[in-house]
C-alpha cells in the first residue's frame, strides 16, 4: 500500500511537472497583440499555432547591411522581454528570426513580417523598412517577459508621409548629448525620420563655429532667466549650456543607425541675440546686445545691409554643413521684426540698389527678407544643399523651391502647396508639445504653455486633406511637432510633454486617414507605455484615466 501510494504521488508530481512545462511553452495570456502604435497598414492572420518565443532565438541576417537592425532586435528582446536572442549564420527550425531584403517590394520605409509556427521573416526594401518592421515585432511583445506566442500573421506595411518629424528646442534650455540620444530612441519607437534641432536663439547660442570662437564664449551664456510668463522677477542665475562639434557628431551617428535625419535650424535674420552679444558689429545699431533672459520677439536682428552679415551666415553654414549631412539646412526666417531695417541707412540703401519697392502684398522690408531668404538659399543650393523656413518666408517673396514649414495654422502651408512649394505641416493647433494637454491644468500639471492641445486634437490632424488638388497634396511632405523649451528646464517634463501625443503623431504620420480610429488608438496607446515605463520616460496619464507611474 506504501509502495502504491508513492507511485501515486510520484505521478502526480511528473504530470503536474508537464502541467507547468506546458503552461510556460503556451501560456494563454502570453499571445502577442500586432494591433500596434502605428497601426500597420494590413494584418492578414494565419492558420496554425503561432512562433513560440521560449527558449533562445536565433536572428540570421541575409544581408550584411542589415547587422545593425540585428542589433537592435537582439538588444530589445534581451533588454525589454528578458529573452534569450543571439545572431549567427544559420538558425534552428522553429526559434530563427530572418531579416531580408526583398528587392521586389516597391515602398522605400515598407515592411513585411511573415509568421509561421516555425519561422518569423522580417523584410523590406530598404534596411530601414526592415527596422520599421523590427520595431513592429517589438511593440507587439510589449510587457512579454522570457516568453510569448506570435500568432500566425503576415503584415504589410509602409508609411503615409516621407517626413515624420519631431523638433526640439535646445536654445531657451540647453539639453545635453545623453537626454538627445533618448528623444531619439523615443522618435525611433514612433517611427519617426526626421528631428529637428533647433540650436540657436535670443536666448542662447548652442554650436561652436570654429572660426567664430565668441559665439560660445559670451553667446551661450545669459545672465538669468525669467520666472514664470514674462514676469518682472527672474531667477538671478547665469545659465549656459552648448555643444562641441564632436558631440554632435555622435548625436548624427546615433540618429543615423535609427534612420533618422537631424536636420539642424539656425534661426535668421531674428532670433538671433546670441549671436549679436557675440558680435555687435553684424546688428543694424551696433549695440551693445545681451544674449536674453526674457521670452519673446525682439527687435535687434542681423543687418541685412551689411556684407559682413552675409559673410557670417556663409561662414557658420558651411562649419554646420561638415556635421550635419542632412539635405535640409533650416534658417527659421519667423517673427523677424523690421523696425531696424526701416530705419538702418545701410538697409535702405541696400533696398534702393536692389530696386525693391512695397506692392500690395509685401513691404519694401519685407522684400528685404526675401533678398535675404533667396542668397542664402541659392549658397545651400551650390552645396547641394535644400531650405527649409517657417511659413512668414511666405510674406517675404521666396523662391517656389524653398520648403515651407507651417506653423501658424494649416492654412499657410496649404496656401504654399498650391504655389508649388514642398510643405511640412507643424501646426500651433495641434502640434506644439510645450502647450497643455489637458484643460485641467490649474492644479498638478508642470507649469507650461497656456494653450492647450490634447491627445485627440493632435490625432485628429490631417496635413493632406482630400480638398486639396492632388498637385497640392503631392507637396506635403509630412508632418513634425515642435517642442520650444521656455517652460521646459527638465528632461522628466520634455518626456512629459510629448508622451503621449508622439504616439498620436506617429498615427498622424503613418497611418492613412481612413484607418484611424481614435478609441482604438488609446488603448494601443495603453499597451506601448509599458515601453515607455521599462526605459523610465514619464508620459501625461490623461487618456487613461490612471496615474502614470501605476
Amino acid at each position: 500500500m506504501k509502495k502504491l501510494f508513492m507511485l501515486i504521488v510520484c505521478a502526480v508530481s511528473f504530470l503536474t511537472g508537464v502541467a507547468d512545462t506546458m503552461d510556460q511553452i503556451m501560456p494563454t495570456d502570453q499571445v502577442a497583440n500586432y494591433d500596434v502604435v502605428p497601426l500597420p497598414r494590413q494584418i492578414e492572420m494565419k492558420k496554425g499555432s503561432g512562433f513560440q518565443m521560449n527558449s533562445t532565438i536565433y536572428i540570421v541576417v541575409k544581408d550584411a547591411s542589415l547587422a545593425r537592425d540585428a542589433e537592435f532586435l537582439r538588444d530589445y528582446l534581451l533588454g525589454e522581454n528578458q529573452m534569450s536572442a543571439v545572431i549567427q549564420e544559420k538558425g534552428i527550425s522553429g526559434h530563427t528570426i530572418v531579416l531580408q531584403l526583398n528587392p521586389k517590394m516597391t515602398e522605400k520605409e515598407g515592411y513585411r513580417i511573415s509568421i509561421s509556427s516555425k519561422l518569423v521573416t522580417i523584410e523590406g526594401l530598404t534596411p530601414q523598412g526592415v527596422f520599421y518592421g523590427i520595431q513592429t515585432l517589438r511593440k507587439s511583445l510589449a510587457g512579454f517577459k522570457k516568453y510569448a506566442i506570435l500568432p500566425a500573421a503576415v503584415i504589410e506595411d509602409a508609411p503615409r508621409f516621407a517626413y515624420r518629424g519631431m523638433h526640439l528646442d535646445v536654445a531657451r534650455h540647453f539639453f545635453g548629448v545623453e537626454f538627445v540620444k533618448k528623444y531619439l530612441d523615443a522618435m525611433a519607437m514612433h517611427n519617426m525620420n526626421r528631428f529637428h534641432f533647433h540650436l540657436t536663439d535670443d536666448q542662447g547660442w548652442r554650436v561652436g563655429i570654429d572660426r567664430y570662437p565668441k559665439l560660445i564664449e559670451e553667446g551661450s551664456k545669459r545672465n538669468y532667466t525669467v520666472l514664470g510668463r514674462n514676469s518682472p522677477i527672474d531667477d538671478g542665475t547665469p545659465y549656459g549650456g552648448s555643444f562641441t562639434k564632436e558631440e554632435l557628431k555622435e548625436i548624427v551617428r546615433y540618429a543615423q543607425e535609427r534612420f533618422i535625419t537631424v536636420i539642424p535650424e539656425i534661426d535668421m535674420p531674428g532670433h538671433m541675440l546670441g549671436a549679436l552679444k557675440a558680435y555687435p558689429e553684424l546688428g543694424c545699431t551696433g549695440g551693445p546686445y545681451e544674449v536674453e533672459g526674457h521670452w519673446g520677439v525682439f527687435e535687434d536682428i542681423l543687418c541685412a545691409g551689411k556684407e559682413e552679415t552675409f559673410n557670417f551666415i556663409e561662414g557658420v553654414l558651411t562649419e554646420l554643413m561638415e556635421i550635419f549631412p542632412s539635405e535640409y539646412i533650416h534658417i527659421g526666417g519667423d517673427e523677424a521684426p523690421k523696425v531696424r531695417w526701416e530705419q538702418c541707412p545701410r538697409c535702405q540703401q541696400r533696398i534702393k540698389d536692389l530696386g525693391l519697392k512695397a506692392d500690395e502684398g509685401h513691404t519694401a522690408e519685407a522684400k528685404l527678407q526675401g533678398y535675404f531668404t533667396k542668397r542664402i538659399e541659392a549658397f545651400l543650393n551650390a552645396h547641394g544643399r535644400k531650405l527649409i523656413g517657417w511659413d512668414e518666408l511666405m510674406e517675404s517673396d521666396v523662391n517656389e523651391s524653398a520648403t515651407i514649414m507651417s506653423w501658424r495654422g494649416v492654412k499657410g502651408g496649404l496656401a504654399a502647396s498650391q504655389k508649388g512649394h514642398d510643405v511640412i505641416m507643424s501646426p500651433t493647433s495641434h502640434c506644439y508639445f510645450d502647450y497643455y494637454q489637458t484643460k485641467d491644468h490649474e492644479w498638478g500639471e508642470p507649469f507650461s504653455f497656456a494653450n492647450i492641445i490634447t491627445v485627440e486634437t493632435t490625432y485628429g490632424l490631417d496635413p493632406a486633406p482630400k480638398t486639396l488638388s492632388p498637385e497640392a497634396q503631392a507637396h506635403i511632405l509630412g508632418a513634425q511637432a515642435n517642442l520650444w523649451t521656455e517652460y521646459i528646464a527638465h528632461e522628466s517634463q520634455a518626456f512629459y510633454q510629448v508622451l503621449p501625443r508622439m504616439g498620436a503623431l506617429c498615427e498622424v504620420q503613418w497611418v492613412m486617414p481612413e484607418k484611424k480610429d481614435y478609441k482604438q488608438f488609446v488603448e494601443r496607446e495603453r499597451r506601448l507605455t509599458l515601453l515607455y515605463k521599462h526605459y523610465g520616460w514619464p508620459f501625461a496619464p490623461h487618456i487613461f484615466k490612471v496615474k502614470s507611474e501605476e
